[in-house]
């Protein structure tokens, strides 16, 4: 399944090690997941989102404020009856996990993610996916493994989409609507601009549909509202003050989803 990030040759597992014919191996770890991001691609000792900011979004998650997304995702991946799906940029796995309690044994579902914390957590609570730390722009997969990936809020890069997805297979990606999160900007901004809503092009992939998913999210408490912020980059616009005062304050934020559906050529 897995190739090498060193020299791309396949990867075999071996004594729980991933090994490639010119002997370049991974250990798996003791929570199921393999570190396939050597530190030649790492522009940081520790990258992607830190424990902390992992734990904020695993709470946040857990609120079920986005609940209505991983549904309507969850739909969109079953009705394409898949066989092999990639969560890219999967975090701590909320949307993996609960996809794969929707799919059928017969798909199987993989999660990579350039935090360690996050994969570290993924594996441990959804052992029936295989999780990788890796890069998104040097995917560890064979050319044309994957008949669906889901791309909720990540980086990307388009030649590495066309080079793992079959041809006939979905990119699924999910990226904020025009009022998402308005709220906070406007907190922090003078003059809003909102997000574009015009549907991205991805060279090699026809785009097949869009859902627009929009509805108001009454906040329970404000260490939900203070999770949310931990979840985005508009957090660094916030002085503590202002920030004290908006989670305190704000009982209702703006959701604002879209979800495209491309299909490779």
């Amino acid at each position: 399944m897995y190739t090498c990030p060193l020299c791309q040759q396949n990867l075999q597992l071996i004594n729980r090690q991933y090994q490639c014919a010119s002997k370049h191996s991974f250990d798996l770890a003791k929570e199921g997941y393999v570190n396939l991001l050597p530190v030649q691609q790492k522009n940081s000792k520790d990258p992607g989102d830190n424990k902390a900011m992992m734990q904020a979004r695993r709470a946040f998650l857990q609120s079920a404020a986005y609940q209505p997304l991983s549904d309507a995702l969850n739909q969109v991946v079953q009705n394409a009856v898949p066989s092999t799906v990639l969560d890219l940029g999967c975090g701590e796995g909320y949307y993996s996990g609960r996809l794969q309690q929707a799919l059928s044994n017969d798909t199987t579902l993989n999660g990579i993610d350039i935090s360690r914390a996050a994969i570290k957590y993924a594996a441990r609570h959804y052992p029936a996916i295989r999780f990788a730390v890796a890069s998104a722009y040097q995917l560890p997969f064979a050319a044309h493994y994957f008949d669906t990936v889901i791309r909720i809020y990540a980086p990307s890069d388009n030649h590495e989409l066309q080079r793992i997805i079959q041809p006939q297979g979905l990119l699924i990606s999910v990226s904020p609507g025009p009022a998402h999160l308005v709220e906070m900007k406007q907190a922090v901004y003078r003059e809003v601009k909102l997000h574009d809503d015009k549907v991205k092009p991805e060279p090699g992939f026809s785009h097949i549909s869009r859902q627009r998913l929009s509805y108001p999210l009454l906040i329970t408490a404000p260490e939900q509202l203070d999770n949310l912020l931990q979840m985005v980059p508009l957090a660094w616009k916030f002085t503590p003050e202002n920030r004290s005062a908006f989670v305190t304050s704000t009982k209702q934020i703006s959701i604002d989803f879209l979800l495209d559906v491309y299909q490779r050529h």
